[in-house]
């Protein structure tokens, strides 16, 4: 019987939440109560299943729940103090958890605990909040739903508004939910399968309304100097824009970016009521604590001239950390958390698209749903009436509130490389795939530049899809594909941080061997290669602000050549001596560049599986297959060098501790003493 109960509400829970008609990511609550054992005393239980604080109804599971004992959390009642103590009553529900196990319960447990109804849905629907925040929204709900849905004004989640709304049932014996002033909806129902109904009887019922009844053009007319640029011309300009706006919101913490471009947003942009309503902020505490309370709003013709953009910019910058700095000391308290950062998580550019940023790429892309979430809200709201978010206060009460601040401190410390863009040629394969992976298990989100792009799509894939690693084509002997290749990291990342030259081969000949081909082949690769992929990502660490790491996969023979190898030796000191001239130029940025010299990378890589080991063996006198054996034997640590070994100097170099290094080689080679660097 509990199964079964955890089992329906979890269905329940997933066919709610995976439209987004019906809540945003990770927004509201689902809760269904039942009986159970009580393993200490044998006694029947009463218990209520609700998700818990943090997940997402859509991709919910068991272990998203929290149990509680319905006799201990309705006997809160009994000791609650009032308003200014309530959040007392969240931290006492964890003396109500039945078992161990499970999620946390949320601020909204209370909402769940005290509705007398078997099971109860909390959901925030783009429809339900845009009546929520209509300025006569109460009248508007009694319009649309007669007495089968009560208004409840607005009161920050808690326990105080699960009293509110257990007595508002109460009162109300035909209505089937209510809406919450500038937050949601809140439905009940005897049964999981009455509960979801009546829930979406109210989404669709103010759906419906907003349809029949809206105005044609709620956002007014159309601007035309704001219209959309042409799609390729719009995403040429916001791959540019991606880096100057990603440097602007990383001012305090390092973010990541994701741009939309979508219909809706693009309707927004251009509209008349633009800049006033996103002067109003968002309203349901979801949208804001995702998106701060406002956007920075670029008021500028998409097709301005760049100077113009960078001066506006950087004036805007200053008067958006202003605004958000008079904000909070306007409403902040002497036990208020610190100001968690001034710059703005949306920046708004009409005729080309929205970016947002957060800390890591799924935070960054939900940002910018929630606004979109927002637009929507907006729209139906302007429709039928006048938008009316919740006041600043009440807005800073949330996001400033000490169980918000609370439930920060509980995430995992950031990783190493977090909030970090890796640009890695020949990530595909060998040194290039080890790189990839490093970074990523340390937080970095990536872009695998390889000619090999089913490849690179594959391990895009496996380490977990487009919020953490994209898969671009590219020749890095081609300038058009470099460009291309780092305005699709831009689009997606907003940047780049960390640029590891490694994409390259070897022709294994003896210099009266060595065609004009050969040669040119591997210094068009390695070294025009390297110099055109440092040029164009310099370009967009420069525009960022935010410093960065360069690093080249020289090889041990640009110290030290082994025999019949001239062709990649000479390339291989190129790229050498690039680090050095790189590291002197672009340190004034805060641009690191750095080397790694490996040796004898056999196992997994590209250059010996193509033929190069073979090559190689051949001239050493030895079975391809010993290839790795006769090169560890020959060094001073007699061990052999792996991909990872490389990547782990790539880690070693870029993740902080040595961030007062650049110029250097660091030798990944087992120990070579003819390639000491002297």
């Amino acid at each position: 019987m509990p199964e079964q109960i955890a089992q329906d509400l979890i269905k329940r829970s997933n066919k709610l939440g995976s439209n987004p008609r019906n809540t945003n990511y990770a927004g509201g609550n689902t809760s269904s109560k039942g009986h159970s054992v009580d393993p200490v005393t044998g006694e029947n239980v009463e218990l209520i299943w609700i998700k818990g604080s943090g997940g997402d109804l859509g991709t919910l599971t068991e272990h998203g729940l929290a149990v509680l004992r319905l006799d201990r959390a309705r006997a809160l009642q009994n000791v609650y103090p009032g308003v200014s103590r309530e959040d007392e009553m969240v931290q006492a529900m964890d003396f109500c958890l039945h078992g161990k196990g499970g999620a946390a319960p949320s601020i909204d447990a209370a909402m769940h605990v005290l509705v007398e109804a078997n099971h109860v849905d909390h959901l925030h629907p783009d429809s339900g909040i845009a009546i929520a925040t209509a300025v006569n929204g109460e009248e508007l709900t009694r319009e649309i739903f007669g007495d089968k849905v009560v208004w409840v004004p607005w009161r920050r989640p808690g326990f105080q508004l699960g009293m509110d709304i257990a007595k508002i049932k109460r009162a109300n014996p035909n209505a089937i939910g209510c809406i919450l002033g500038g937050h949601g909806i809140t439905a009940w129902g005897e049964t999981s399968a009455q509960c979801e109904r009546n829930s979406l009887a109210i989404i669709r019922g103010a759906e419906t309304y907003l349809k029949t009844h809206g105005k044609k053009q709620p956002f007014g007319k159309q601007i035309p100097k704001f219209a959309p640029l042409a799609k390729s011309k719009r995403l040429d300009r916001a791959a540019a824009l991606a880096p100057l706006l990603r440097g602007v919101a990383s001012t305090d913490k390092p973010m990541i970016g994701h741009f939309d471009d979508s219909p809706a947003v693009l309707e927004f942009l251009g509209s008349s009521k633009l800049k006033s309503l996103a002067a109003l902020g968002t309203s349901c505490p979801d949208h804001f604590l995702r998106t701060k309370v406002k956007p920075m709003v670029l008021d500028l013709e998409p097709g301005a001239t760049w100077d113009k953009v960078v001066k506006r910019v950087a004036e805007l910058h200053q008067e958006y950390r202003k605004d958000y700095s008079d904000y909070y000391k306007r409403f902040a308290k002497k036990d208020s958390p610190a100001m968690r950062g001034a710059d703005p998580a949306i920046v708004l550019v009409p005729g080309i698209g929205m970016f947002s940023f957060g800390p890591n790429k799924q935070t960054a892309r939900v940002a910018g749903e929630f606004y979109i979430n927002a637009i929507n809200v907006m729209r139906g709201a302007e429709a039928v009436s006048k938008y009316s978010p919740i006041n600043d206060r009440e807005k800073f009460r949330i996001e400033y509130w000490a169980l918000e601040e609370a439930k920060l401190s509980r995430l995992p410390k950031p990783k190493p490389l977090a909030s970090r863009v890796a640009f890695v040629t020949g990530g595909a394969s060998g040194i290039g795939k080890a790189i990839v992976q490093r970074v990523v298990a340390e937080g970095a989100c990536v872009v695998i530049a390889d000619m090999n792009i089913k490849a690179a799509e594959e391990l895009a894939h496996q380490l977990g899809g487009p919020d953490v690693a994209i898969a671009v084509p590219v020749n890095v002997t081609s300038e058009s594909d470099i460009m291309e290749a780092l305005a699709k990291a831009n689009l997606a990342f907003g940047g780049v941080d960390l640029v590891v030259n490694n994409a390259g081969l070897s022709l294994s000949k003896p210099l009266l061997e060595t065609t004009e081909s050969d040669w040119d082949l591997q210094h068009d690769v390695m070294a025009k290669g390297s110099f055109l992929v440092s040029r164009e990502a310099a370009r967009i660490l420069i525009n960022q602000n935010m410093g960065g790491d360069i690093v080249y996969i020289s090889s041990k023979n640009s110290v030290f050549a082994g025999p019949n190898n001239i062709a990649y030796s000479a390339t291989k000191a190129d790229q050498a001596h690039q680090v050095r001239l790189l590291a002197a130029e672009l340190g004034p940025h805060g641009i690191r560049v750095n080397g790694i010299n490996p040796d004898g990378v056999v196992r997994g890589s590209g250059i010996f599986s193509a033929g190069w080991g073979a090559s190689r063996a051949k001239v050493y006198g030895v079975k391809e297959d010993d290839l790795g054996a006769f090169y560890a034997k020959r060094t001073i640590l007699g061990k052999e060098v792996l991909p990872e070994n490389v990547a782990n100097a790539v880690f070693a170099l870029t993740a902080g501790d040595l961030s007062h290094t650049t110029g250097l080689h660091i030798p990944v080679d087992a120990g070579v003493a003819a390639a000491f660097l002297r």
